[in-house]
């Protein structure tokens, strides 16, 4: 794939989910945020699928993210792209830069790596594996499997403008020459990322403030084809109620489990989007009104917490203003889910009646069944 003709004003963003399970509120969260700033500047809201871990992807986990994806009204422009798909092209890029001298052949094995990395922790020296292979000519390196790494700068700075942490840098000496091909011939996720939001002319990369190391490193594969960085946008971890880091033993945090549970998509994004995001004081917003006022800017730098009661609220408000035959259609539809025999004709009009009164005090579509 070459790379996208593209105007510099044209917004371009991604959400790159990994299909090793449930998107969960955190993925969720991101491909909201990506979404919004995609509409909100007229811009291509786009879809990878970073499934190069054949081991734990699956392709039931990948039509479940696009399930939830849909649920949530979060389109995307153009079909989704699969990493797996693309590593030829990540095999070229790699080589392209052993050719031009950017990266090498390294042949220590793991036991060798793990050994250096000892005796300088004994000696009280740092443990950054400099690999004697860096400058080693090709006709003096052996006929063995080996890995290829990038050659970082051993002097210098490594600096990234991030929207919302400002200015962020990396003495280079902390950081070691990154392996972007393994000895198996796969790519390294920190190379492929970059090579495909390149490829796919990814203008801003909104993501987690957990990948804000791995930017110091994406940035040194940018400078070594000589490609211009997307600008970043790193959005702090959302905590749990009780103020810890989410883990998936927190619970059940998979957007499916808030469908189950009966709230309704636009309950659900208004939530999210309140996780990190504000605009002044408002709360309950729809869907257009958070494209018309999303910018990066009111990004929040302090981790968001779960409040499942600020949750309710929401839902709350939006059941007010919802249109009783959609709601009457959500709740059928909720029913057959679980499993609940058909309402007849009768039945139907009478729950129909009914919600105008049940929606003014009901939080959830089950609440309303």
């Amino acid at each position: 794939m070459n790379s996208v003709d593209q105007d510099k004003s044209t917004i371009v963003t991604r959400f790159a989910p990994s299909p090793t399970g449930k998107m969960h509120i955190g993925g969720a969260r991101t491909a909201l945020f990506n979404w919004l700033f995609a509409r909100a500047n007229n811009g291509t809201f786009l879809l990878r699928i970073e499934d190069t871990d054949r081991l734990r992807s699956s392709d039931r986990a990948t039509e479940q993210i696009l399930a939830d994806l849909r649920w949530l009204g979060l389109n995307w422009d153009r079909e989704p792209i699969s990493q797996r798909e693309r590593v030829a092209r990540h095999v070229g890029a790699a080589r392209e830069l052993l050719s031009e001298n950017l990266a090498y052949r390294c042949f220590s094995t793991p036991d060798e790596i793990a050994t250096a990395r000892k005796e300088a922790e004994a000696r009280g020296k740092p443990t950054l594996f400099q690999s004697p292979w860096r400058n080693t000519p090709e006709s003096a390196q052996p006929d063995l499997p080996c890995t290829i790494r990038l050659k970082t700068p051993e002097t210098g700075v490594t600096r990234v403008e991030d929207a919302i942490h400002g200015s962020v840098s990396w003495k280079n000496e902390t950081l070691d020459d990154m392996i972007i091909l393994r000895s198996d011939g796969s790519p390294t996720y920190n190379f492929a990322v970059v090579v495909d939001d390149h490829d796919m002319g990814i203008s801003h990369v909104i993501r987690g403030d957990d990948h804000l190391s791995n930017t110091a490193r994406q940035s040194r594969v940018y400078d070594a084809f000589g490609w211009k960085l997307p600008k970043f946008a790193h959005i702090p971890l959302i905590l749990s109620e009780s103020g810890k880091k989410l883990s998936k033993r927190d619970g059940d945090l998979g957007i499916d489990h808030f469908r189950e549970l009966g709230f309704t998509p636009e309950s659900v994004l208004n939530y999210l989007a309140r996780l990190g995001w504000s605009h002044g004081d408002d709360e309950c917003f729809g869907v257009d009104q958070a494209v018309e006022w999303f910018s990066l800017e009111g990004l929040g730098k302090s981790p968001a917490r779960l409040n499942q009661s600020k949750l309710r609220n929401i839902s709350l408000q939006h059941m007010k203003i919802s249109d009783e035959a959609f709601l009457a259609d959500e709740v059928l539809k909720l029913r057959n889910r679980m499993g609940f025999p058909e309402l007849d004709k009768i039945a139907k009009e009478r729950l129909l009646r009914a919600i105008p009164i049940l929606k003014m005090r009901s939080a959830t579509l089950i609440e309303l069944n």
